[in-house]
């Protein structure tokens, strides 16, 4: 029968995991976890991304979470339910839309919705399939064999098929990759939309664009281990890095010495580019250097650190692709 998780009283926390470890039999020896002893607390009602390279842990972690693998230690609640203890609740309480495509080719969208919140116990007078057809823009589609179904339409009947059973948590693995700008542009608003009825979003995703425009925390994780996990503006603000590009009249045929001290390189015959610490540089320091330099300044242009360079600053030392992730 449905579990009406409205009707319950919703923790804190919708996600929440403790020392959570995982160690595939499978690995060579002495080859690290896949997770190595992972914390993390995601609030109820945000939406949360969860970034990392490839082999880096998401996908294990995500597996575990959705019950596809069994950990090898630590604890994992889903909107206050133990995966183990409380699994039907916690099997309840979360849908996951997965990065494969795995869809019976010859069920309509209909038909893939109905015998899925048949299998979650949803009466058929509280199914909400045409509504969430509608939604991800598939009426119009809804009783055409999925085999005929575009990839990015695809991409969005798996979306509709995690919320037949109206779960409060929603983990979409890598949900707008390989679908056109306009499409992304319409999940965007959905998830949004979602978060704003109460549903808490776990999001993974390689766009970091994507991460920085809709998530409100970010945890990174890398070689199984969280390296990082803040607000998002706060994680951008961390990393303490500018550039700023100064335009000047006179051509540039080297880097003139005074600027040789800052971090500065030429990108044109009339532009160079100066990376700096706010927290240890002021910009009027550098542009006494380009005066001293005897060089007039035509423009000046600086750029903030984005969560872009955060990720690469955090996870660009040492990658391995550990293939079982």
């Amino acid at each position: 029968m449905k579990t009406d998780f409205k009707n319950l009283q919703a923790p804190d926390l919708a996600l929440e995991t403790n020392a959570l470890r995982k160690i595939y039999r499978e690995a060579p020896a002495g080859a690290p976890p896949a997770l190595s002893g992972v914390d993390l607390a995601v609030p109820r009602g945000s939406i949360f991304g969860l970034l990392g390279p490839n082999g880096a842990g998401k996908s294990t972690f995500i597996n575990i979470v959705a019950g596809l693998v069994v950990r090898t230690s630590g604890n994992v609640r889903i909107w206050g339910y133990d995966i183990e203890k409380d699994s039907r609740l916690a099997s309840a309480a979360i849908g996951v839309v997965p990065q494969e495509l795995n869809i019976d080719p010859f069920f309509t969208p209909r038909e893939v919705l109905e015998f899925q919140a048949g299998l979650y116990g949803v009466p058929k007078a509280e199914r909400r399939s045409d509504e969430i057809l509608a939604a991800m823009h598939l009426s119009d589609k809804a009783d055409a064999y999925t085999r005929n179904l575009s990839g990015g339409m695809r991409r969005r009947l798996l979306v509709a098929k995690a919320l037949v059973h109206a779960p409060p948590v929603l983990i979409l693995d890598e949900p707008t990759a390989g679908v056109d700008v306009d499409l992304r542009q319409q999940l965007w608003d959905y998830v949004q939309e979602l978060n704003s009825r109460g549903v808490t979003i776990i999001l993974t995703t390689h766009y970091l664009e994507e991460a920085e425009a809709l998530c409100d925390r970010i945890a990174i994780i890398n070689h199984g281990e969280v390296v990082a996990c803040e607000d998002t503006s706060i994680l951008v603000k961390q990393l303490d890095r500018k550039e700023l590009i100064i335009t000047t009249v006179e051509p540039l045929t080297t880097l003139p010495s005074p600027l040789a001290r800052h971090d500065a390189k030429m990108i044109g015959p009339h532009q160079l580019a100066v990376h700096y610490r706010p927290s240890r540089t002021q910009i009027s320091d550098i542009l006494a250097s380009t005066r001293t330099a005897g060089l007039t300044i035509a423009d000046l242009t600086t750029r903030e650190s984005d969560l872009e360079d955060v990720f690469l600053a955090l996870t660009s030392s040492g990658n391995d692709d550990h293939s079982s992730q």
